[in-house]
C-alpha cells in the first residue's frame, strides 16, 4: 500500500497548496475497500478525488490491469489520462477511445498498464479482442456515471463489469442524485459523499432580451460588451453550433466551435486553442458543460436554453468555480418565456460600450512531433527560443501528445517565426510546423 507521505509527494507534483474539503472527505472514505459514491457539482475536483486514493489501492509491478476507469466521453478520458501522468508516480497508465486507430492503443499495452481509462465502446472493443486481460481488475471507478447513462452506455458497462471477476472496490462518480443505483454496478451498500448541496455564491445570474428572433447580432453585441474576456456560448443543436461560430467569424470575433460530429484530432485541437488563450469564445453544444478541464471562464451564455434544469446547472458550473466568481448570461428573444425551472427572473442587462473585442494574446502553433518521436516540452521552448528567437513571455502553454505538439504564441511574433524556422529541424527531425487551425 502505498503511504501517506508518497499521496503527499503526488499532491506536490501537482504545484497545488491544499486540497478541498471534498477531495479530502474521499481519500479518507476510500482507506478501505468499501464502496464508495461521490456526488458533487461540476467544476469541483473530482478527478483528483478519485485518483488520489486510488493509489491506495495500488501494487507495484503487479503486471496486471489493477484499476479500470470508464468515462462518457473521450474529452475526459484524455483529461484523466494527463492528470494520473501529472502525479508523476511509478504506475502506468493507458487510455481507451474512439476516433483515432485502435493499433496505436494495442501498441501502447505491450507493457499492461496498472490502470486503464476509457469509454465503454472501445474498452469493450479491447476485451472482444483479447488485447488486455480485465479479470484481475480490484478497483473500478465510474466517472460521470450520470452523464454514461443518459448517453445510453449501459449495456456497454453492464458487460464490462461482467467480466470484472476479482473486484474488490467500486467508486461512482456523479454530478448529479440519483434515484437508484443500478444493478449491474454492483454498488450495494456504499458510502456516501454528498456535496451536491453546497450553492456557488459567486454566480451571477443576468438575461438579455433581443429584439431579433435569430439573436446573432445581439450575441455579437453581448460579446463587445464583455469584452475578451473567457466565454463559452451553448447551444442546443450541432448546426446551429457551426453557424453560430461562422457568423461570429465573419464579424472580426476570433472563436472556435466544438460538438461531438467533429473530428477527435479537431475536438481536441479545438480545446487546446481554448484553454492556451488563443480563442476566447467557445461556441458549442452540451458536450463541454461537464468533464473537461476548462479553468477560468468568466461568462456562460445560454444562446438556446437547455430542455431541463440539470443541463442548465452543469453549463452554469463551467463558472464561478471553487472561490471565483462569474456571469451566466441567458439570451432570450422578444417573446420568449423563460423554462419552467426558472423560479427567480434574472435582472436584465442593457448592452453598452459596443467596441470589437480585443483578439487573443495567443495563436496556437502546431508541430507534426511528439512523445513517440522523443520530443517534449524542453526541446520545443530550446528550439522555439534559440531558432525561433523568441522570448521567454513570447510563450504560453505547451502541450505535448504522441504524435503532435502544440505551443502558444505571442499572436504578433506568430508570422515572424514561421519565416525564422522555415528550414530548421527539431531534435534532427525536419517537421510540419504550422499555425493551427
Amino acid at each position: 500500500m502505498i503511504m501517506e507521505n508518497q499521496i503527499k509527494q503526488a499532491i506536490s507534483n501537482l504545484k497545488i497548496s491544499e486540497l478541498n474539503e471534498m477531495q479530502l472527505a474521499s481519500i479518507e472514505a476510500n482507506k478501505s475497500n468499501e464502496d464508495c459514491v461521490i456526488l458533487s457539482p461540476t467544476g469541483s475536483g473530482k478527478t483528483l478525488a478519485f485518483l488520489l486514493p486510488l493509489l491506495a489501492h495500488l501494487k507495484p509491478n503487479k503486471g496486471d490491469v489493477q484499476a479500470l476507469i470508464i468515462t462518457p466521453t473521450r474529452e475526459l478520458t484524455i483529461q484523466i489520462e494527463e492528470v494520473f501522468k501529472s502525479l508523476k508516480t511509478d504506475f502506468k497508465i493507458n487510455a481507451a477511445y474512439g476516433g483515432h486507430s485502435i493499433r496505436v492503443e494495442e501498441n501502447n499495452f505491450t507493457q499492461v498498464p496498472d490502470v486503464l481509462v476509457g469509454t465503454p465502446g472501445r474498452i469493450c472493443d479491447h476485451i472482444n479482442r483479447g488485447n488486455l486481460i480485465v479479470s484481475n481488475v480490484k478497483t473500478l471507478i465510474l466517472d460521470e456515471f450520470d452523464k454514461s447513462l443518459e448517453m445510453g452506455f449501459q449495456e456497454e458497462m453492464g458487460y464490462i463489469v461482467g467480466q470484472l471477476d476479482s473486484l474488490q472496490k467500486r467508486m461512482l462518480i456523479s454530478a448529479t442524485e440519483m434515484d437508484e443505483i443500478p444493478q449491474f454496478t454492483g454498488v450495494l451498500d456504499p458510502v456516501y459523499l454528498n456535496f451536491l448541496q453546497e450553492k456557488t455564491e459567486g454566480l451571477t445570474q443576468k438575461m438579455v432580451i433581443s429584439d431579433d428572433k435569430d439573436k446573432l447580432q445581439t450575441l455579437f453585441e453581448l460579446l463587445c460588451h464583455n469584452k475578451n474576456e473567457s466565454t463559452i456560448i451553448f447551444c442546443n443543436h450541432r448546426d446551429t453550433v457551426e453557424r453560430v461560430s461562422e457568423f461570429l467569424t465573419d464579424l472580426g470575433v476570433v472563436n472556435s466551435f466544438f460538438h461531438g460530429g467533429l473530428e477527435q484530432q479537431d475536438r481536441e485541437r479545438t480545446m487546446i486553442k481554448f484553454r492556451n488563450g488563443s480563442s476566447n469564445y467557445l461556441v458549442t453544444t452540451d458536450l463541454a458543460a461537464r468533464g473537461l478541464d476548462i479553468p477560468e471562464i468568466k461568462y456562460i451564455i445560454h444562446y438556446h436554453m437547455p430542455p431541463k434544469e440539470d443541463g442548465f446547472i452543469h453549463r452554469n458550473g463551467r463558472t464561478a468555480r471553487m472561490s471565483s466568481t462569474g456571469t451566466s448570461f441567458i439570451l432570450l428573444s422578444k417573446g420568449e418565456e423563460l423554462p419552467d425551472y426558472i423560479s427567480t427572473r434574472p435582472e436584465i442587462e442593457l448592452l453598452e460600450d459596443i467596441t470589437l473585442p480585443k483578439k487573443p494574446q495567443w495563436e496556437t502553433l502546431y508541430l507534426s512531433g511528439g512523445k513517440k518521436d522523443k520530443i517534449n516540452k524542453i526541446d520545443i521552448v530550446g528550439f522555439l527560443s534559440k531558432k525561433g528567437n523568441l522570448e521567454k513571455f513570447d510563450l504560453g502553454l505547451i502541450i505535448v501528445q504522441d504524435y503532435s505538439s502544440y505551443a502558444a504564441v505571442s499572436r504578433h511574433k506568430i508570422n515572424q517565426l514561421l519565416d525564422d524556422i522555415r528550414n530548421e529541424k527539431v531534435k534532427g527531425k525536419k517537421l510540419k510546423i504550422e499555425i493551427a487551425q
